[in-house]
């Protein structure tokens, strides 16, 4: 199941040090009541009756206070009664952004293994949402929500299901819920989490300092934990001295009382790291989505992998990070604004450009190279990836894809981030380049759809942003094709003349004719046959000006087609007769072959079944000229339905046994497509 990015500022199970032992400590009366809170009539529920919707339990609290950890609690001992399992989903960004509904819908989807259409809005995807959990006993976690806004769309109809969402107060508008309100940990409680930490010794040989300590922390677990960490790391520091050192800190005004403990703690351990190891903590606010490796760190700080990779570890022994899958590391939700606010203080703007701009230049460097590994060895690519340093080589193509897999929320992220600062538009336009590319070299252009319908988007973001009118063409071009394969024809039908309209202004011949073949075949697909053949016949004329034959062969052919549709056979026959002449010119065997095929059909609707016949044996023969047996084995297929239909079946069998021996292992013939709805 997905995590995106799980707050860890409430991990009173330690989980924000990077250490997680599975133990939790108290709140046993918090959870006592929100289980006896699932069996509970809610207040829009008349009693007896089966609650319409599922029911949501809210635990809210200030970030630090333990509330994903209480949720996450919760989630655990409730999983038996759920056997269809756990999602997990974050709303709300480590930097404070809402995370808009469609991002969580999608990744949602993505976990429960239910296709996603590109292009799809909000209210198509959290409907997909309900759908599939309409269906399922599952429990869905939906930590730090902004409001009731992101959570209503995505509750289930399904009162088997469970929701359990976390947020700083009441989710006003969502009926039946009573929130779980939590502050700090117990003192007891408190004091076992800070000897986790610091080990059972320094605690028990000074009891009341180590309540003190923990008075001082306020019992948050996100503060407790830093300062654990920070204990554990300085063995000679006494617990009675740090916490008089707490006490004496000046209080930050701009801070609300509830989150001052915290925020000093913060502050305690950080101006104890040295100079430069500050410096890459701050930096670490501008990873996307809060997810960082050490080649992230080694970027936005300038530093070597290897130092970059020593630094984090020490931030997870500290608590400042949280440790995820593999050698990554989560900038916890309640710390990212407190990184912020001290790079906005200590770091000039044009230094955060540098450090953002070194950041997306190495993961152009990394999409490049796990591109690269899928190209044929010996090719320009893979001569290019073997003088890339080590560090951003992969060995082999399973590994890139693992690491492509796994990296794709935060890469989304840091494309998103990169088009919307403005001040990086070649960064942003290449990183969303190498992206594209590697994606489809990954997982293919269909898997990968949903994904690159946002990242078309992006790049028209850019495009329009900077004038660039060939890019503006070609991501209208994009994204109208992926409309029109998920079936939405009058928005493919918009932007394909967007898409005319920018290669006119970039003056590109090949997005002007594509955007009117396109346009042509949209008003085909909607049943249009005139307007159609219209921009068909725009199209071609664009073609033979410019003397490509190949082009203008296909495109009579599309004339073909469409003239057959609408049952003007006499235009039908003259376009494909030209189509094949056009193939027979450039030396195209198979689409000679073809377009002879839809000649001989267009005759035999005309009532011309003895010249159909001679076409489709000039078919197979050009078929068997170019040696397309399976294109051969269609043919004679074809030919043999048209002797049925002349009434000499004893002819036909013959050219259907010949197709059978020409398939022989190759299975089926493929299909010769109609160009009629009579067929």
């Amino acid at each position: 199941m997905t995590d995106q990015a799980v707050d860890t500022s409430g991990t009173a199970a330690g989980s924000a040090a990077g250490r997680t032992t599975g133990e939790f400590f108290g709140r046993a009366r918090e959870l006592k009541e929100l289980r006896d809170d699932i069996e509970r009539a809610g207040l829009d529920t008349l009693a007896g009756r089966k609650a319409p919707r599922a029911r949501v339990l809210l635990i809210a609290g200030r970030p630090g206070s333990g509330r994903t950890a209480l949720a996450a609690e919760l989630a655990a001992s409730l999983a038996g009664d759920y056997p269809d399992g756990t999602l997990r989903a974050r709303l709300t960004d480590p930097g404070g952004e809402r995370v808009p509904t469609e991002r969580t819908a999608r990744a949602l989807l993505d976990d429960l293994g239910v296709p996603v259409p590109p292009g799809a809005g909000d209210d198509e995807l959290s409907e997909m949402v309900r759908d599939a959990l309409s269906v399922r006993r599952m429990l869905l976690l939906l930590d730090d929500a902004a409001d009731a806004e992101q959570v209503d769309p995505l509750l289930p109809d399904n009162p088997d299901c469970l929701v359990v969402a976390t947020a700083r107060g009441p989710l006003t508008g969502i009926p039946g819920v009573r929130p779980c309100t939590i502050g700090g940990l117990d003192t007891g409680s408190a004091v076992e989490l800070l000897a986790r930490s610091t080990g059972a010794v320094r605690i028990t040989v000074d009891p009341t300092a180590a309540e003190s300590l923990a008075e001082e922390c306020g019992g948050q677990p996100a503060a407790l934990t830093l300062i654990g960490g920070w204990l554990a790391a300085s063995p000679k520091a006494s617990v009675a001295d740090v916490a008089k050192r707490l006490h004496d800190m000046p209080v930050d005004p701009k801070q609300p009382t509830g989150g001052r403990p915290l925020a000093r703690t913060f502050r305690f351990v950080y101006e104890s790291l040295p100079h430069p190891t500050a410096r890459m903590l701050r930096l670490l606010a501008l990873a996307p989505a809060g997810v960082v490796d050490a080649h992230t760190a080694s970027a936005l700080a300038g530093c070597s992998v290897s130092g970059a990779q020593t630094a984090l570890d020490d931030f997870a022994a500290l608590g400042l990070l949280r440790r995820a899958d593999g050698r990554r590391y989560e900038v916890p939700g309640c710390l990212a604004p407190m990184m912020k606010a001290q790079l906005e203080e200590r770091d000039r703007p044009a230094e955060v450009q540098l450090a953002r701009a070194r950041m997306l230049e190495r993961t152009v460097r990394q999409l490049q190279s796990c591109r690269a590994i899928t190209e044929p060895d010996g090719s320009p690519a893979r001569k290019k990836l073997a003088g890339l340093p080590r560090a951003l080589r992969f060995p082999n193509i399973p590994a890139a894809g693992e690491w492509l897999r796994i990296r794709q929320p935060a890469l989304l992220a840091s494309a998103r981030i990169a088009v919307e600062d403005g001040e990086l538009d070649t960064l942003a336009r290449r990183l969303v380049a190498a992206l594209v590319r590697a994606l489809a070299a990954h997982r293919g252009t269909e898997a990968a759809a949903p994904e690159l319908y946002g990242l078309h988007r992006l790049v028209l973001d850019v495009a329009e942003r900077c004038g660039l009118h060939r890019e503006r063409a070609a991501a209208l071009l994009n994204l109208a094709d992926l409309d029109a394969r998920t079936g939405r024809s009058e928005e493919a039908l918009t932007r394909y003349r967007a898409a005319l309209d920018a290669g006119r202004a970039a003056g590109d011949p090949y997005a002007t004719g594509r955007a009117m073949e396109s346009v042509g075949g949209t008003y085909q697909e909607l049943g249009d046959w005139q307007r159609a053949s219209d921009w068909y016949g725009r199209a071609l004329e664009q073609r033979l000006t410019r003397g490509e034959r190949a082009d203008a062969a296909r495109l009579y052919g599309r004339l073909g087609a469409v003239h057959t549709y609408a049952g003007r056979y006499g235009e039908a026959l003259r376009n494909w007769r030209a189509s094949a002449a056009g193939y027979r010119r450039v030396g195209d065997l198979p689409g000679h072959a073809r377009a002879l095929s839809e000649v001989a059909r267009v005759q035999e609707y005309a009532g011309r079944p003895e010249e159909s016949l001679r076409t489709c044996h000039e078919a197979v023969e050009r078929a068997r000229q170019a040696g397309d047996v399976r294109l051969h084995a269609a043919l004679e297929l074809r030919l043999a339905d048209t002797l049925d239909r002349l009434g000499d079946p004893a002819a036909a069998r013959l050219h259907r046994s010949a197709a059978e021996r020409l398939l022989g292992d190759e299975g089926s013939a493929y299909e010769i497509r109609s160009t009629s709805p009579r067929d």
